[in-house]
């Protein structure tokens, strides 16, 4: 969450479903946020995981972190 509050600090990211499809996140927040994810959490998001489904929530994107650190 505090990633994400770092890169949009005005957006409520506990509330918003619809982060990609709504308009909120846009392609450059999307790189930002892969190569911070990456970082911390020690994962590699690759392209075939940039779909807006694993964007468009905190959990979401939480469950695609999860799925990576299985996979490693």
């Amino acid at each position: 969450m505090e990633i994400l509050e770092e890169l949009r600090p005005d957006v409520d990211f506990e509330a918003e479903k619809s982060l990609v499809t709504g308009g909120v996140l846009n392609s450059f927040d999307i790189i930002s946020l892969v190569g911070e994810l990456n970082d911390a959490f020690d994962i590699t998001i690759r392209p075939a995981n940039l779909i807006p489904e694993n964007f468009n929530s905190a959990e979401a994107m939480l469950a695609l972190i999860e799925k990576l650190q299985d996979e490693e």
